[in-house]
């Protein structure tokens, strides 16, 4: 029977690592351990919806988009031949890699700006062509699943790495909304943007990404939509943590 900590700052002055400690030395089967998908396509804001619902219901966030990127930059920074598949795949293990409040951090150092970078897009690219290191990729997504659960955001969260999720969103908006959403956000860091490229940009990205042989962005055939065109990131926020209240491990 699952437990309820009803107050849980209760610790925060006698005891405040409490439950660092105790999910240091509980040991829980992986099934049991409850996971939320929220895929989509790019632009479609999953990435904050993920943090807004982790932050939520204090659980770990897993950005599967940044690991292809994390593991062309850890290569790149450890002098990896990114051409040599195995090479890279025997490093994916060794990432010390958290994703905090929509930061992105290896070996405690924030790279989320590195990340963007073009770049690193083209190492992520590279090595993502590697079967070795997409088998590898798929065990460290697996690793992320640990108490006191995870939400977990991508492409092919719900349909190929955690198929047994109790919930899993598929968050959609209009390619109009994403391209204006992603111009602004270009704009607000100072770099010149095209609106109608963008909109063109997305577009094209989406019918490759619905494409692709491999782990195809599809909703999982038990996923819920939620086009969030009209909606808040609030209000999506709280529309998830209803459905998981009626799905999760406490059910009203």
């Amino acid at each position: 029977m699952p437990v309820r900590i009803l107050d849980p700052q209760c610790v925060a002055k006698t005891f405040p690592d409490y439950f660092e400690t105790l999910f240091g030395v509980v040991r829980a089967n992986v099934e049991d351990i409850p996971v939320i998908t929220i895929d989509g396509p790019t632009a479609s804001g999953k990435g904050t919806l993920t943090d807004e619902v982790a932050q939520a219901l204090g659980y770990d966030v897993l950005d599967s988009g940044a690991l292809y990127r994390v593991t062309g930059l850890a290569a790149s920074r450890h002098h990896v031949d990114l051409a040599d598949g195995e090479a890279v795949a025997a490093l994916v293990p060794t990432l010390d890699l958290k994703f905090e409040s929509g930061r992105v951090l290896l070996d405690e150092e924030d790279v989320s700006a590195e990340l963007r970078q073009e770049a690193t897009g083209l190492m992520a690219s590279q090595v993502g062509a590697h079967p070795a290191v997409r088998r590898a990729l798929h065990q460290l997504q697996l690793n992320f699943r640990r108490l006191p659960g995870l939400v977990a955001d991508g492409r092919d969260m719900g349909t190929a790495i955690f198929p047994d999720a109790a919930l899993k969103v598929f968050l959609t908006a209009s390619a109009a909304t994403r391209a204006e959403r992603r111009h602004k956000q270009l704009i607000s860091k100072g770099i010149p943007a095209n609106i109608d490229s963008l909109r063109a940009d997305l577009e094209a990205r989406d019918a490759r990404d619905k494409g692709r042989s491999a782990s195809p962005l599809q909703a999982a055939a038990d996923a819920i939509e939620l086009d969030n065109s009209q909606q808040t990131i609030g209000e999506s926020r709280d529309l998830v943590l209803s459905w998981w209240q009626e799905r999760g491990p406490f059910k009203a």
